[in-house]
């Protein structure tokens, strides 16, 4: 899960723009690695408050100040089991040593967060004094850590409440628990003022609190808007992409299913009454409404769904329509914007006017580097393009991606299942799209697996440009 530089700066600059007040960087005594990309962020100009982490180490402090981050957050042991089970040392020894330190830092200029790791079960009168310390050293505040996940709301309530007496607190916590959001809530209404959060919710174990969620919940329920919204979407979708830790379905504000609609009861009301369903609008974080058919649709549904892609289904054709979507459906069968769509075009005896048509395709495996041209159809235009990969079928999906210039999707699944046997077996290559918030799933057959994979990218991508007046060269992803 490892980010680059250059991914990390990428982040940074996203983070900032959305109007992140504190970031992150990284933690400068990792390593080499570690510290030019705190660099790279440092460099930005941001207008965000950079940090490093930082162990209780006068060396941690030496790293971070080498990368010219604008501050730390110095972490020591709170807890019994992390003051002398951990670090083998007293609690006398932790608060006099962090004190020294935080003094260190500010002598050298940098903001000065102390946490105390473990904090939700240490001692609340040794976290208090903790904090004392820090303040009279001069740190700028005290962070409570729910570092395992441990707390309920009143626990992480009634510790902040405390540490509030004594100066500026911040809030850490983790979702062990599926606590981290109501923990960070009742951090905030006790009066702390500044919450550590990930994009995504990615961390440790079951990660820390979503910075979505909670950006979300305040400006939903207590109207607070601390970030741009309609930025989340965009930039979770980048971290996912540059971690690889894919965004799950039912995942609150940024998942798939968040604004998204089956049930035929459901659909109708939304299609009535779009706040009937949804709690806010999808395009206050950068989403778009979808309508999806299955099992339970309905007519409404249906009609809408096909609305979406340029096709108006009515009458005795939709009901028709509506019926094979349900048969579908009741196979345990996912009913894909493909699949509708096909159903669609079968019943009312239509071909398609298609955006993208494969031509041609060659694909060449026997030399040292497996290589593919493709020759297109997009518009009234021709593409050609080549690409290499690891096997020919990585090569040829390359090619299509260098034929439609990149930008115009997303591959976000692939699966291969052999459907007869011998040794002219057929395969079935099932490819899952995206552009923005439109999805499709598309499979093709075909005795060669890499002509079987370069169709149904290629239909799938003239599915998700149904609609579409851009053209898909020059489209915006």
């Amino acid at each position: 899960m490892a980010l680059t530089p250059a991914e990390k700066a990428a982040i940074a600059r996203e983070l900032d723009a959305a109007g992140v007040a504190f970031i992150e960087a990284g933690s400068a005594c990792t390593g080499p690695g570690e510290r030019e990309s705190i660099r790279r962020v440092t460099d930005l100009g941001l207008d965000a408050t950079v940090t490093s982490f930082a162990r209780g180490l006068q060396t941690d402090v030496d790293a971070a100040l080498d990368c010219d981050v604008d501050g730390v957050t110095i972490v020591v042991p709170a807890s019994d089991r992390h003051v002398t089970e951990k670090v083998g040392t007293t609690a006398e020894d932790v608060v006099e040593s962090s004190a020294e330190l935080v003094a260190y830092a500010k002598d050298h200029g940098l903001w000065v967060e102390l946490l105390g790791e473990d904090g939700s079960r240490a001692d609340l009168d040794f976290l208090e004094a903790l904090m004392r310390a820090g303040g009279e050293a001069g740190a700028d505040r005290f962070c409570w850590a729910d570092t395992v996940g441990h707390a309920g709301p009143e626990d992480a309530y009634a510790a902040v409440s405390r540490l509030t007496e004594h100066g500026p607190v911040s809030t850490h916590t983790h979702d062990d628990l599926g606590l981290a959001v109501a923990n960070v809530l009742a951090s905030l209404a006790a009066g702390a003022d500044l919450v550590h959060a990930t994009v995504n919710g990615i961390g440790e174990r079951a990660g820390n609190v979503a910075l979505e969620e909670v950006a979300v919940a305040l400006w939903h329920r207590y109207d607070l808007e601390t970030l741009a919204l309609d930025r989340l979407y965009p930039l979770a979708e980048r971290v996912a992409d540059a971690t690889g830790v894919q965004l799950a379905p039912n995942k609150a504000v940024v998942g798939e299913n968040a604004f998204t609609h089956e049930s035929g009861i459901h659909t109708d009301g939304t299609l009535k009454d779009e706040a009937m369903y949804e709690p806010y609008p999808p395009s206050v974080v950068g989403r778009e409404r979808r309508l999806v058919v299955g099992k339970h649709a309905g007519r409404a549904g249906v009609r809408a769904a096909l609305a979406e892609h340029g096709m108006a289904v009515d009458g005795d054709a939709l009901a028709e329509v509506v019926e094979r979507v349900k048969s579908l459906g009741e196979r345990d069968k996912r009913v894909t914007d493909a699949d509708l769509l096909a159903i669609a075009e079968a019943v009312v005896h239509r071909e398609r006017d298609r955006r993208v048509e494969l031509l041609d395709l060659t694909a060449v495996s026997g030399g040292a580097t497996p290589t593919a041209s493709v020759r297109l159809r997009v518009g009234d235009e021709e593409h050609v393009a080549a690409g290499v990969g690891s096997g020919p079928v990585d090569a040829a999906l390359n090619a299509v991606r260098g034929a439609l210039d990149d930008a115009v999707f997303r591959l976000d699944a692939y699966h291969v299942d052999a459907i007869t046997g011998g040794t002219d077996a057929m395969v079935t290559v099932e490819v899952a799209l995206s552009r923005g918030d439109r999805h499709v799933t598309v499979a093709a057959h075909d005795a060669d697996i890499t002509r079987a994979s370069v169709e149904a990218m290629v239909d799938g991508v003239d599915r998700l440009l149904v609609g579409t007046p851009a053209d898909p060269a020059t489209a915006d992803d």
